[in-house]
């Protein structure tokens, strides 16, 4: 990356990041959408409506649920790093529902990470700088330095398991089907969050 484009990528993240909104926030919002039978993005379809419904209560269950080991714990607590997450994100995404409260969790145990979330479809700029295999695919979180405003690593949409499952799925497949992602749904269900956490602690190179 040249000088120019890295500057411009931050920029692209600095004004993003003035339009962000703390995990707290994003879940009031996404209640508050519940409630007006609504969806965060562009299209607001009935699909995407229910979505948004079945993600609220699937984080509301995350944020009880999800389990960090002390061994994990006490990692965080003593990263030393400054970072910000910065996470691309819409409503209906079944996948970010998932992923975020497990980053949440993780956020929570150390004071040198702050967690902020943005809406893909508010933010073009950003997403187009963090495609993956050229889809603007969500969720996307983005480690950035905050001492450099460089981005030191990124996450997503999907944990390292699920996306080995995603690709040889669609390697033998060549799209996802229904069933592939009611599958997917189980998985998350099952792995309860681990694997997010495994992957996270690789990132951050605990």
């Amino acid at each position: 990356m040249t000088t120019l484009e890295q500057i411009t990528v931050q920029d692209i993240i600095k004004d993003s990041l003035k339009k962000a909104i703390s995990y707290q926030d994003y879940r009031t919002l996404v209640h508050q959408l519940v409630e007006d039978e609504s969806t965060s993005g562009n299209e607001k379809t009935e699909a995407l409506v229910n979505y948004t419904m079945l993600n609220d209560r699937r984080m509301k269950r995350w944020d009880k649920t999800v389990k960090v080991s002390e061994d994990i714990k006490e990692r965080f607590a003593n990263f030393n790093g400054n970072v910000t997450w910065l996470v691309i994100t819409e409503s209906w995404c079944g996948d970010a529902a998932h992923v975020i409260p497990v980053l949440n969790k993780l956020a929570e145990l150390s004071e040198h990470i702050d967690l902020k979330l943005v809406f893909r479809d508010e933010n073009d700029e950003l997403m187009d700088q963090f495609l993956t295999n050229g889809g603007r695919a969500i969720a996307k979180l983005i480690m950035i330095d905050n001492t450099t405003g460089d981005v030191v690593n990124t996450f997503g949409p999907r944990p390292s398991e699920a996306t080995q499952m995603v690709n040889n799925y669609k390697a033998e497949h060549g799209t996802l089907t229904p069933e592939f992602k009611e599958d997917l749904q189980v998985w998350y269900n099952k792995n309860k969050g681990q694997n997010i956490i495994e992957d996270m602690v690789g990132l951050l190179e605990l």
